[in-house]
């Protein structure tokens, strides 16, 4: 009976946590709900993966309606990995939550920080696995409106307007979402994403099927934050506490894409359509500009925080390179770098939440020394910047590597030497933080300090070792990657 209804359950678990952690006062007890429904969620999704990891595919329908009539719940390879993401870094962020939520918000908001969490959580598992295009649009206020609270959470006076700029963006993408699937809906007269993807062949060539097109792409890109729409998301992740920072940086954006490529190239009928699209090159531009400008930018920061949501920008320009490309192996390359920026990204926000703990401060300047006296913390960030760089033997050299390929198949060898330039950037800002925790004397402040307590180094870790081990077995993520690029590519739902 439980595993018939696993689908359903990996929505309705965090979602009902959620109310359970409002009703304490404290934060502990909240904090105890929200690592059981984490948890819980993690299992679901990977006994989901195992179930889809064949190549089939799982309906599960609400309520008893067939669709396209009644909402459908749908998992095939693409989603069932993208669910793993989520819950994933989420189980291994919420152990560590306890002892970095309770300095850095007021006791008693911290039940309300984990409902949001779970709020968050649930609405992105939710985009994620729904075959619905209006439940889309529904789960993704759902997370969003719930990020906006906890960005605002952020002990940083800032955290309120940088959780402000980014409802204001983020309703205007949903606006243009909605706007989208509202035309798709006016053309097609269905909102299951399979009925769409078989009516829209038929209508093709209609107008308003270009119109829908230009709403979700901009609705969409907004949401990942691609360049030059991504002017929420330095604020966003530099103010917000250490967990909501590590948690959307490894999860909302990776979201957003997996929408990108299930409209794009499922709906609308893979990537022979896709290549016939203005979109890929328009895809193409911004995304190199999104690796050049972001980690541009980022290395005149002097904030760790902001230094480090820039160069997601940069990361996430890399993911839509490959969906540019729109091939086999270039798409595998962005899936798979889906995966490895959300270990890296995560795991450099925990390990900075945890010189938050001990130093209070996140100023590039202020870290001087610090290497001596967090050796643990600052050892994990230095291997996580080398995958950051795409250092061999590291996730971060995975996903370029399959962009390089996808770039010589396609003959634009002169794009695998930008793959490599815009990878040296990071370097530079990376190595201003080594060079400064390592090569110079410790301040007062950070000679008093001690390494972070293993509450919140042991899950920095699990994430800093699989950087690491999936460098080198890259059998299961790139193998989940692989086909994963091969259904969207032939565009099968």
């Amino acid at each position: 009976m439980i595993e018939s209804n696993l689908p359903a359950l990996q929505v309705v678990v965090p979602l009902l946590a959620a109310p359970f952690c409002a009703m304490f006062r404290k934060g502990p007890g909240a904090w105890f709900i929200a690592l059981a429904a984490n948890w819980a969620a993690f299992a679901i999704a990977v006994a989901l993966l195992l179930r889809v990891s064949d190549g089939s595919i799982l309906s599960y329908m609400m309520g008893g309606w067939p669709a396209p009539l009644g909402i459908e719940y749908r998992i095939d390879i693409v989603n069932a990995f993208v669910l793993l993401v989520v819950s994933g870094i989420g189980a291994v962020i919420i152990p560590y939550a306890r002892l970095s939520i309770a300095i850095e918000i007021a006791e008693d908001r911290q039940a309300w920080f984990y409902t949001m969490y779970l709020l968050c959580l649930a609405g992105l598992l939710g985009v994620t696995i729904t075959g619905d295009a209006f439940n889309i649009f529904v789960f993704l206020e759902i997370s969003s409106l719930s990020s906006y609270v906890m960005i605002a959470m952020g002990r940083d006076r800032r955290a309120l307007t940088a959780s402000y700029q980014y409802l204001i963006m983020g309703t205007i993408g949903a606006t243009f979402i909605v706007i989208g699937i509202g035309l798709l809906w006016t053309l097609t007269g269905t909102l299951n994403l399979l009925d769409l993807a078989q009516r829209i062949r038929v209508i093709e060539n209609a107008p308003g099927v270009l119109s829908a097109l230009a709403f979700l792409a901009v609705g969409i890109s907004l949401k990942l934050a691609l360049f030059p729409l991504h002017l929420w998301l330095p604020n966003a992740y530099a103010y917000a506490p250490s967990v909501a920072s590590a948690f959307l940086a490894g999860t909302a954006t990776k979201v957003a894409i997996y929408l990108f490529l299930r409209f794009f190239f499922t709906v609308f009928g893979g990537s022979a359509w896709f290549d016939a699209s203005p979109v890929a090159e328009i895809f193409l531009v911004l995304s190199l500009a999104a690796m050049f400008a972001a980690s541009t930018v980022a290395i005149f920061q002097n904030d760790v925080k902001r230094m480090l949501a820039y160069s997601s920008v940069a990361q996430i320009g890399y993911i839509t390179l490959g969906i540019s490309l729109a091939s086999e192996t270039a798409l595998t390359g962005s899936i798979v770098h889906i995966f490895n920026h959300a270990l890296m990204k995560a795991g450099l926000f925990l390990l900075v939440g945890g010189i938050v703990y001990r130093l209070r401060l996140f100023k590039i300047e202020d870290l001087a020394g610090i290497g001596r006296k967090m050796p643990l913390t600052m050892a994990g960030f230095t291997i996580l910047g080398l995958s950051m760089l795409g250092t061999p033997g590291t996730v971060g050299f995975i996903g370029k590597w399959y962009l390089g390929l996808a770039a010589i198949e396609a003959g634009y060898w002169w794009l695998v030497i930008l793959i490599v330039a815009s990878s040296l950037l990071t370097l530079v800002y990376m190595g201003r933080v080594v060079e400064v925790a390592y090569f110079r004397e410790p301040s007062p402040a950070v000679a008093q300090l001690r390494e972070a307590p293993l509450s919140m180094l042991i899950p920095a870790w699990l994430l800093v070792v699989g950087s690491v081990w999936f460098g080198f077995d890259t059998e299961a993520t790139v193998g989940f990657a692989s086909r994963a690029a091969a259904a969207l590519v032939a565009g099968v739902f």
